[in-house]
């Protein structure tokens, strides 16, 4: 039975472990103490809710529990060093595969990659992510917004980059 519900399920949770770690060794890793969570506390589901949203719950508080883990979570840049210029170009998220976004993301200072997965990827709110992680819902905000800005600006260098390589 473990062996179909990893198989089920596998696929889909690694790809949110990967949006939180640093890289795809990290988010094995967390894949796995995941599963072993899941399988360990398989006889406290209560059949309330999705399957699928209580395994991906079990996912993220192991990711959140890893990064605690390494006092890793609370190094972010300084916003100052994020400048305007990051909001003033086109979009470029068409010319971006999947696996380019994550490398992205993963490249986020800690506490910005953990806002901005738990709000546009997991649809959490402020209060909620503020409460998760041990933050104002301010500071949860300006994580968002900096992770945002950072994102567009890795983006327009990017853009930039594949222009100046292909002449286009």
């Amino acid at each position: 039975m473990q062996n179909k519900l990893y198989e089920q399920f596998a696929p889909e949770m690694f790809a949110l472990c990967l949006r939180y770690a640093k890289n795809r060794n990290d988010a094995e890793e967390i894949l796995q103490e995941g599963f072993i969570k899941v399988f360990t506390c398989l006889d406290q589901y209560r059949f309330r809710g999705v399957f699928r949203a209580w395994i991906k719950k079990i996912m993220i508080n192991c990711a959140l529990q890893r990064l605690r883990n390494k006092n890793s979570m609370y190094r972010i840049i300084p916003s100052d060093t994020i400048t305007d210029e990051c909001c003033e170009s086109e979009f470029i998220l068409d010319r971006i595969n999947a696996k380019e976004l994550i490398s992205l993301v993963q490249s986020l200072p800690t506490m910005y990659r953990l806002v901005f997965n738990l709000y546009v990827f997991e649809g959490f709110k402020h209060r909620e992510i503020a409460e998760l992680l041990h933050i104002t819902e301010g500071t949860s905000k300006s994580n968002l917004y900096d992770a945002r800005m950072l994102l567009q600006k890795k983006l327009q260098q990017r853009s930039s980059f594949v222009n100046i390589n292909t002449g286009a």
